[in-house]
């Protein structure tokens, strides 16, 4: 029995290898892929790719085959790109041809290649199209869509005073606030912060958006062809994000119901307005699910972006207070202590721009990118990649690019201002990726930022419970993404400070 068993195990691994050779010769019949480490059957470069540390192994694979490799995880094979030169050369020179989105396994339930983030071909182009008009009728870019952010930040200094000075965790602070920017354009209103089943719904995205990026997501990531048939905790994120588009499907019904067609509220009525007018086009895309994905795809978005970025200057800020200390002189020079800042200072505050750029980069939110997918066969610096490759354009060697920042693992404002003190642009400053795939919602972000920013430092000092030098800021989780990391605070008023000398400039 037990050689009957032997053999039968030989048998599988051997028709194993020859499936696996066979897909490989077959790949490499009409494309030539970059080099990499060499990968078992099956398996892939199982002995090279921490599953947990995904991005770690792949930069430790570019110090030995360089900015452009290939890896299989399982038996797909997936191209990387690192640094800021194959970066853009792909996203930027080459397009459209990189301009394919492959959907990570986790997710690959929950979306199906449907709403905007997920979307190919045609469907993605019309969702697109669709998204950024309406956004821009919303007033993303305009006065109307500052004058919510000015507004939502009010309350969320409201929420701050009630801390009364004492600890407390931030996430849920900023997260609802920052949400209901989203909020007022997708659903048309803003929520009050004790609403409970706003509450419920923030921890959901909070939740799902660590999921995604634990461990275990990590593993399921890369062999889910084998993990895809056996339960596990990968289920967790479709459960999460399932509750999430329930929540939004009631919206959806709820404005079909009370919908007039000459005064659309929010984007999800432009969207069935839209549906209505597409209804007998059998190309179009405006449908049921596309609305409840894309809706879904906006509003976590909008949502989980903005805030961790926040979370994690917050952190920053901390642990650097000669920074923060610099912020406060500046905007007591250009702003005051009495008027609200508007998106106009950005222009006079060019070290407090700086910060916010410098949190972004360090931050380093996406560091993998969602993965990208050649839309055709593609030439690209002398290998052919065959269409429908998987591309890991890895965002975080851009960020960290030595040859366009300088010690790019320190935290530095200085790496966005020259000589005189002014702002300085960065061509490598790509945390909302870059290409025909770059973030629907740069513009409504970075305005967000900004106004957030100034906002709550024009009225307050923010103070760690732990010396600066043991504040840790380590990512929570790291895979597609760098969950912030938890921790406590307080926040002490600034009105009952001496004001500061005026700000030196060099």
């Amino acid at each position: 029995m037990e050689l009957a068993s032997a053999v039968t195990l030989l048998l599988a691994v051997y028709l194993s290898c020859l499936v696996f050779i066979s897909a490989r010769r077959k790949k490499s019949s009409h494309g030539r892929l970059p080099p990499g480490p060499t990968p078992l059957p099956l398996v892939g470069n199982f002995l090279q790719i921490t599953a947990s540390e995904t991005c770690k192994s792949l930069l430790k694979l570019r110090e030995k085959y360089g900015p452009v490799f290939t890896v299989y995880f399982g038996t797909r094979p997936v191209v990387v790109l690192c640094g800021h030169d194959a970066v853009k050369e792909a996203l930027v020179d080459k397009a459209e041809e990189f301009s394919g989105r492959k959907t990570m396994p986790t997710l690959e339930r929950t979306f199906q290649e449907y709403g905007v983030v997920f979307a190919n071909g045609e469907r993605w182009k019309q969702l697109r199209r669709f998204c950024l008009a309406i956004l821009r009728n919303f007033g993303m870019g305009k006065k109307s869509i500052e004058q919510r952010i000015q507004e939502e930040a009010q309350f969320l200094l409201e929420e701050f005073r009630k801390t009364d000075e004492k600890p407390f965790e931030p996430t849920y602070f900023l997260s609802r606030a920052v949400s209901n920017i989203i909020c007022s354009i997708v659903f048309g209103d803003r929520f009050d912060y004790q609403d409970e089943e706003f509450q419920a719904m923030m921890e959901m995205m909070n939740n799902s958006f660590r999921e995604m990026n634990t461990a275990w997501a990590q593993f399921y990531d890369i062999y889910a062809s084998f993990l895809k048939y056996f339960p596990g905790p990968h289920t967790k994120v479709y459960d999460l994000l399932e509750d999430v588009r329930r929540f939004i499907a009631k919206r959806v019904e709820k404005n079909r119901k009370t919908l007039d067609p000459n005064s659309p509220r929010d984007f999800i009525d432009c969207f069935l307005i839209q549906m209505e007018k597409e209804k007998n086009n059998p190309s179009s895309e405006f449908n049921v699910k596309n609305l409840e994905l894309t809706t879904l795809n906006l509003f976590f978005a909008g949502t989980e972006t903005v805030s961790s970025t926040l979370r994690y200057g917050f952190l920053l800020l901390m642990k650097y207070p000669q920074v923060q200390a610099k912020m406060h002189e500046e905007m007591d020079q250009v702003i005051g202590r009495d008027r609200a800042p508007n998106i106009e200072d950005r222009n006079q505050m060019p070290y407090v721009d700086a910060v916010i750029h410098e949190v972004q980069r360090v931050s380093d939110l996406s560091p993998i990118n969602i993965p990208h997918m050649v839309t055709c066969d593609t030439q690209f610096r002398g290998y052919l990649i065959p269409k429908g490759t998987e591309i890991y354009p890895l965002l975080t060697t851009v960020l960290n690019d030595p040859t366009k920042f300088k010690n790019p693992g320190s935290f530095n404002p200085e790496n966005f201002l020259d000589e005189n003190g002014c702002f300085k642009k960065s061509d490598a400053f790509v945390p909302f990726s870059s290409g025909k795939r770059i973030c629907l919602g740069e513009a409504l972000a970075r305005m967000e930022l900004f106004l957030f920013f100034t906002t709550v430092l024009q009225s307050y000092r923010l103070q760690p419970l732990v010396p600066p030098a043991d504040i840790d800021t380590t990512p929570l989780e790291s895979g597609i993404g760098n969950v912030a990391p938890m921790y406590q605070m307080s926040m002490i008023p600034r009105r009952a400070e001496v004001k500061p000398r005026p700000l030196f400039h060099k």
